[in-house]
């Protein structure tokens, strides 16, 4: 069983037309060589990069890859804070992480071969770090993944929603790691986990109007909840239409 990390620069397509292609290339760089620590120094292997995104695995535990992927965001944190220092505007990543097995091999013809991993945890960990940008969440993983962290309780993670992802007929259930969120976003989200979570139960019991009660409250302690406000939003319509039957 590995782990298999994707991180991706959001929007990444509309910063780089406003940079030439050398620009492009000093950035890219610049970006890859900071995060490449975090994932060697948690025991994980760059499988390769794919222009910005980042696909690395993890063959020892759990914890290895989320706490790469939490390091890689608090290294993001203070790039940004050299970006906006030299005058350059912040970047945003998203991070997914599954578990699964796979199979590393060598793929290609006779004139152009590579070594990659086939796996479909490896494509479902893709999908999960693109959900990112539907919650507005930098770090996702997978219920496999939350399964095999030695002590969860480690680590600031709450529930975020059982989707079913191109590709894929199974449910998957994913949650959000907060680790690296900033201190007052962070400690707003604590202070809320309990309201949040029990909101969450009254949602898999159709109790849309007490659910919806609780993520008003959380969003009056956290207006930049966004996976609070989608949830709000969910309940509203789903009352809406439990009233037209």
């Amino acid at each position: 069983m590995s782990r298999y990390l994707f991180a991706d620069i959001r929007d990444f397509t509309t910063l780089s037309e406003t940079m030439t292609p050398q620009e492009n290339f000093n950035f890219i760089n610049a970006y890859l060589s900071r995060m490449e620590p975090a994932i060697t120094s948690n025991h994980g292997f760059i499988d390769k990069y794919i222009g910005d995104a980042i696909m690395a695995l993890f063959s020892d535990c759990a914890d290895d890859a989320v706490k790469a992927g939490i390091a890689m965001l608090n290294i993001l944190n203070d790039y940004n804070r050299y970006r906006l220092s030299v005058g350059y505007i912040p970047i945003k990543i998203g991070i997914g992480i599954n578990s699964g097995s796979l199979m590393l091999g060598t793929v290609g013809g006779k004139s152009r071969m590579d070594s990659t991993v086939i796996s479909d945890a490896v494509n479902l960990a893709s999908r999960i770090e693109g959900l990112t940008k539907d919650y507005g969440v930098p770090l996702l993983i997978s219920q496999q993944t939350l399964e095999r962290l030695r002590n969860p309780a480690d680590y600031n993670i709450r529930i975020v929603d059982k989707v079913q992802v191109k590709g894929k007929l199974q449910y998957v259930t994913i949650y959000e790691v907060f680790d690296a969120d900033p201190p007052e976003i962070l400690s707003a989200k604590l202070a809320n986990l309990a309201v949040y979570t029990e909101a969450m139960l009254l949602c898999d019991r159709h109790e849309y109007r007490l659910a919806g009660k609780l993520f008003e409250e959380c969003l009056r302690a956290n207006p930049s909840d966004r996976v609070a406000r989608i949830y709000l939003k969910r309940c509203r319509d789903w009352r809406s239409l439990l009233r037209e039957f």
